[in-house]
């Protein structure tokens, strides 16, 4: 029997919910977690988690150690990528009020459209995509997606708000799947990488 082969999966480790992506992507047994900081980091990984956390602090981060534009680039060659709360904020081509970062998905994305850290909430959903079981999800000082443009798939609507989307070779979601037990997401987004390697 062949096995099959781990598909190295990188987080960006500059700020956020790092180690916590770290953790449920150990506990996938065709997933190799990488922290990724550095440009060579970037280049040894299939795929990328963007972390939740503050997004303009994550910006800042990525220019001061010269990571945006090569993180831009292997984007856009295809690299899987996954922005979760703040990293979908960074991936967004256009924010509501604010210039881009990354500016390489099409959406446009609300900032703490959901309120304060006090009007973080759960609820769970059934993603058919990703799982044909309920996922919990943990909003945060949550944005949300007021608009998909070109080829983006919605993935999920929340009370008629969208807070997960995938376009090609890009997965963003409000909320953070890193925050439950549940691994469904980091095994669907491993799956994406994998995928990806084949073509």
């Amino acid at each position: 029997m062949v096995s099959k082969k781990k598909a190295a999966i990188g987080v960006l480790s500059y700020q956020g919910s790092v180690e916590e992506h770290l953790s449920m992507l150990s506990r996938l047994e065709d997933a190799i977690p990488m922290p990724v900081k550095t440009e060579e980091q970037l280049h040894q990984v299939d795929g990328i988690i963007l972390p939740g956390g503050e997004s303009t602090t994550i910006a800042r981060l990525l220019n001061v150690f010269g990571l945006m534009e090569p993180l831009r680039n292997r984007i856009q060659q295809g690299m899987p990528v996954w922005g979760t709360c703040a990293g979908m904020i960074l991936l967004a081509k256009h924010i509501r009020g604010e210039r881009p970062h990354l500016g390489v998905m099409d959406i446009v994305v609300r900032r703490n459209a959901y309120g304060r850290q006090i009007d973080s909430f759960e609820d769970q959903a059934v993603i058919p995509q990703v799982s044909p079981d309920p996922i919990p999800l943990v909003f945060i000082r949550a944005p949300w997606i007021d608009r998909v443009d070109g080829n983006t798939q919605v993935l999920l609507q929340l009370d008629g708000h969208i807070v997960a989307a995938l376009e090609r070779n890009m997965l963003a979601t409000s909320f953070h799947p890193e925050l439950t037990q549940c691994t469904a997401f980091h095994r669907y987004f491993t799956d994406l990488v994998r995928e990806w390697e084949k073509q």
